[in-house]
């Protein structure tokens, strides 16, 4: 391979400067070369120019098609009617109360579907049987899911790098709990029918999620709660694994859909424990 001789800013037939020379000056007439040459180099290969391909565009018709099927950060809670993915913000800086009038079978994979987000659980329950093979395919406990006896539950120490759920199994007639939501921890109560003390969680509850319930459970939650009368013939009748997600006055139908993973650990949609 032959050295280049040729200095910098040196054309042909203009001669390369001495060692610890200054740089040359062209004489006058003489064109400075130094842009040619350096596109020249460029031109074959000395030095990079990009993939060399037409550009990465879109018309403006065509934007639509890059939208994504996602809402709110949080936890997939299933899909709506439309088959959309209904997406539940559990890890919130405002202290965010949840109460479900279903299954243990819901409430277990919520919890599961947090756990997986970053966020660690905290199940107070009366019955701890019922969550051990979860605490054991979790790792006994050391992967962000911890089951304690009603009243036991210590404080959380909640933070917007380690968000809490805690997931209150505490019967018909749980009583107040000690950890309370707040900043960055959540509070998830799971009531398996409707009970006396439904209407004061439910005044507290920021989201309720209804499960199927008998027709004069459904009357007596219609009043309580002001739904129109569509619901309140709807709820009687649903399916496994559907429940009726309501916000202050937004109200939607949502169908959880196990993974094979969770079907494995919890068993297939179902109403009753």
């Amino acid at each position: 391979m032959t050295a280049m001789t040729t200095g910098p800013g040196a054309g042909p037939g203009v001669p390369a400067p001495a060692p610890g020379a200054g740089p040359v000056t062209p004489a006058p007439g003489t064109p400075d070369t130094t842009a040619s040459r350096a596109a020249e180099l460029l031109r074959t290969g000395f030095g990079l120019l990009g993939p060399r391909h037409g550009r990465h565009t879109l018309t403006a018709d065509d934007l639509d098609t890059l939208a994504l099927p996602i809402g709110d950060d949080g936890v997939v809670i299933g899909v709506d009617a439309e088959g959309q993915p209904a997406v539940l913000g559990l890890n919130r800086p405002t202290p965010y109360d949840i109460v479900l009038i279903g299954s243990l079978w819901t409430v277990q994979v919520l919890a599961l579907r947090a756990a997986a987000t970053g966020a660690r659980v905290a199940v107070e329950t009366g019955r701890p049987q019922a969550w051990t093979q979860m605490v054991h395919a979790m790792g006994g406990g050391q992967n962000g899911l911890a089951v304690y006896d009603v009243g036991r539950v210590p404080p959380q120490g909640a933070s917007a790098g380690t968000p809490v759920l805690v997931v209150r199994d505490c019967g018909m007639r749980p009583p107040r709990g000690r950890v309370v939501s707040g900043r960055w921890q959540s509070v998830l109560t799971l009531l398996p029918y409707l009970s006396p003390v439904a209407p004061r969680l439910l005044r507290q509850a920021r989201l309720v999620g209804v499960q199927r319930i008998s027709p004069d459970e459904s009357a007596e939650l219609g009043r309580t709660m002001g739904l129109p009368r569509a619901d309140i013939d709807a709820l009687p009748t649903l399916p496994d694994g559907v429940t009726l997600w309501c916000a202050d006055r937004d109200r939607q139908y949502v169908m959880t859909q196990p993974t094979d993973a969770e079907i494995g650990l919890l068993g297939t949609p179902r109403r009753m424990d």
